[in-house]
């Protein structure tokens, strides 16, 4: 359940719920909440040998559009730019390919949370 009192603590819950379920498909935490100066990067996880940057998205109604739609071409940018410095500050990790996932949470006509993982979301 994702608590609606501040947005900082349902975007915390909605990076949990991501963070989770993303775990129990077996990649595993790099880093979370990494900060630069381009913006921050919600997850950056680990599948085999390549190096996901997620965007965890979370809407408590679909008003203006959902979680997904949210993730614009200037988001998609800022994050492109974070995950490049995430590299070079983090060199362990510049040479594993990489790719960009978005998990989407949005609640279904009951109220009950949805939650759906787009891998390589940039490339579509």
């Amino acid at each position: 359940m994702i608590d609606r009192t501040s947005s900082q603590s349902s975007g915390n819950a909605a990076e949990a719920m991501a963070c989770q379920h993303l775990e129990q498909h077996h990649l595993r935490l790099i880093a979370k909440n990494w900060r630069c100066r381009s913006g921050e990067l919600d997850l950056v996880m680990l599948d085999i040998d390549t190096v996901v940057f997620v965007e965890v998205r979370y809407r408590h109604h679909n008003a203006w559009g959902g979680a997904t739609e949210s993730v614009d071409r200037r988001k998609r940018g800022k994050l492109t730019q974070a995950a490049m410095t995430f590299l070079q500050q983090e060199s362990r990790w510049n040479q594993h390919p990489c790719r960009f996932d978005v998990v989407a949470i949005n609640p279904d006509s009951k109220g009950k949370l949805q939650l759906n993982w787009i891998k390589n979301a940039f490339d579509t």
